[in-house]
């Protein structure tokens, strides 16, 4: 007999509450809130929590009591969304309705999954999500904030790190206060072995999001602070960080050098050491480029280098301001022609050319999300979130979305620039 505890809605635990008394396990409680759940798991000796897939009930808060008190959480996602809550809040066990109670019987025969088994980071822990891009402005910083954003709204636990040490812009993008800058005194607690979660949540930010919110650490308010930034001390940061979230998502910088190792003393500082370190540590690599032949060539130059300094990450590639005035009509096409033909690489994402909209967003000082919830730009991100970093299934409506958008580009670009090439010169972005 187990002892069991419901967070559903009431026809769900009308339909499956008859099986279990059947099988005679006890119900300790049937609960509406995740406070009251969290309250129950600390309160009694539960052996399976079922939970509704909603950003209410399956919080962190749930997912932290229930990894505190051993408690198997088993978690139960009617639509699409509710299963990408699910997904970005690393559950292992997640049956789809409508689920019947001989299926929990089946797990309760069953070894439990270790808490947080599906969330791919160091140890079990969080996913570390690293964001790059070569020299010049791709939108490293606004692709980090989108990502981050877009998981904290599908109910995930999420911290956004500045791990920038050319030119941080998190704070700035997000409106936030950088005279402290929160990721450098995080590395120095961290070098002191005094990185508590009450430490952490003294030197953070937290920034609501639609739906969610998220714990940033900015970055440094100037760049000759760089030394702050140690190999050792970023490691040991990014590794407490990552045993306190789901997501871990961390801007870093565009140099990925090494040479300096030769021409100065081997045990110097390195102003590159938190970009490599972030990189090495990563469990999911986001290369960004800009859609325009330089841009596009630094991606494929530099594009050798992020994936030898990321060992054991998943690595994806997103293009950003896809528009026909710089490539020519058909501008998703002939974009991934040229990085295909000469950098042998696929683009994961094509974000299209939407400036009304990220100027709104910065404007505004906050994620695209909040500021045009219904722009092409924001509906090409999401997809990516949820069918490449969480891997769900995309749904036919954002591929329509995102069809739309490339036409759409495409037109406007025709329009502001009636002399815009009708092809692309892939020459002009030979990488060699």
């Amino acid at each position: 007999m187990a002892q069991l505890a419901l967070s559903l809605d009431r026809a769900t635990e009308d339909r499956l509450l008859p099986g279990a008394l059947q099988a005679g396990h006890a119900v300790i409680a049937r609960v509406q809130t995740a406070g009251e759940l969290g309250a129950v798991l600390a309160a009694h000796d539960i052996d399976l929590a079922v939970v509704s897939a909603s950003r209410t009930r399956l919080t962190p808060e749930v997912r932290a009591a229930a990894a505190a008190t051993a408690t198997r959480l088993v978690v139960l996602a009617v639509t699409d969304d509710e299963r990408a809550v699910a997904a970005a809040a690393g559950c292992a066990e997640v049956l789809a309705e409508p689920a019947t109670w001989a299926e929990f019987e089946r797990l309760l025969t069953t070894t439990s999954a270790p808490a947080g088994a599906a969330v791919q980071g160091r140890g079990g822990e969080a996913s570390v999500i690293a964001v790059w891009g070569p020299a010049g402005a791709p939108g490293r910083t606004t692709t980090a904030i989108s990502i981050a954003a877009e998981l904290a709204d599908l109910g995930a636990a999420v911290a956004l790190i500045d791990a920038d040490t050319y030119g941080g812009a998190v704070a700035v993008a997000l409106g936030l206060l950088d005279e402290t800058p929160g990721f450098a005194a995080a590395c120095r607690l961290a070098g002191n072995d005094a990185l508590t979660r009450a430490e952490f949540d003294r030197v953070a930010q937290y920034v609501p999001t639609q739906r969610g919110t998220l714990a940033v650490l900015t970055g440094l308010a100037r760049p000759s602070r760089w030394p702050e930034l140690g190999s050792e001390r970023v490691e040991r940061a990014l590794d407490a960080v990552a045993g306190w979230f789901d997501h871990v998502v961390v801007d870093v910088g565009f140099n990925l050098e090494t040479d300096e190792e030769i021409a100065s003393d081997l045990f110097a500082p390195r102003r590159n050491a938190a970009t490599l370190t972030a990189l090495e540590h990563a469990t999911q690599l986001v290369s960004v480029g800009s859609a325009d032949p330089l841009g596009l060539s630094r991606l494929m130059r530099a594009q050798p280098d992020a994936v030898a300094a990321t060992p054991r990450a998943r690595r994806h590639l997103v293009v950003n301001r896809v528009r026909a005035g710089v490539v020519g009509a058909a501008p998703e096409e002939q974009i991934a022609r040229a990085l295909q033909r000469f950098g042998g690489l696929s683009p994961t994402a094509l974000v299209p050319d939407d400036q009304a909209s990220f100027d709104a967003a910065m404007l505004q000082a906050v994620p695209i999300a909040a500021a045009a919830p219904r722009s092409l730009a924001r509906a090409a991100l999401r997809g990516f979130v949820e069918g490449a970093i969480l891997g769900l299934p995309a749904s036919a409506a954002p591929h329509r979305r995102r069809a739309l958008g490339g036409r759409r580009a495409a037109r406007a670009g025709r329009a502001t620039d009636p002399a815009a090439p009708a092809t692309l010169d892939l020459s002009r972005v030979d990488p060699q």
